[in-house]
């Protein structure tokens, strides 16, 4: 009985762990993730992508003193863009244009050393 009571106990803890992670609309048109402390808006447009990246509660956050990697896959084949901070987010050029919703993964390296990432299905 113990042990059925625990792994209901246990199934119920992961699907709301995966129902917080399911990836939303951001504010600027591009998926929105938890990574971390962080939340990470990605939006490939045209020859760029673009990460935004905002606190726990979705207020926007500077980029100065973040840094990251996008490794993403488009039209099949892999892409990595260094991202750099560019205003309100981070940004890298893309050698194959995109639109709309794109697959991969970011990683990000706040000023204080610690990293976060976010996967983009």
């Amino acid at each position: 009985m113990i042990a059925r009571t625990f792994l209901l106990a246990a199934a119920i803890v992961a699907s709301t762990a995966a129902i917080a992670h399911e990836p939303r609309k951001g504010p600027n048109g591009g998926a929105l993730v938890d990574a971390g402390d962080h939340h990470v808006e990605l939006v490939a447009a045209g020859s760029e992508v673009r990460v935004y990246v905002s606190d726990s509660a979705d207020a926007p956050l500077p980029s100065e003193g973040f840094k990251g990697m996008a490794i993403l896959l488009i039209g099949g084949k892999p892409a990595r863009v260094s991202l750099a901070p560019d205003g309100a987010f981070l940004s890298g050029p893309l050698e194959i244009p995109a639109e709309g919703p794109v697959k991969g993964a970011v990683q990000l390296t706040a000023s204080d050393g610690k990293t976060s990432q976010a996967k983009f299905d």
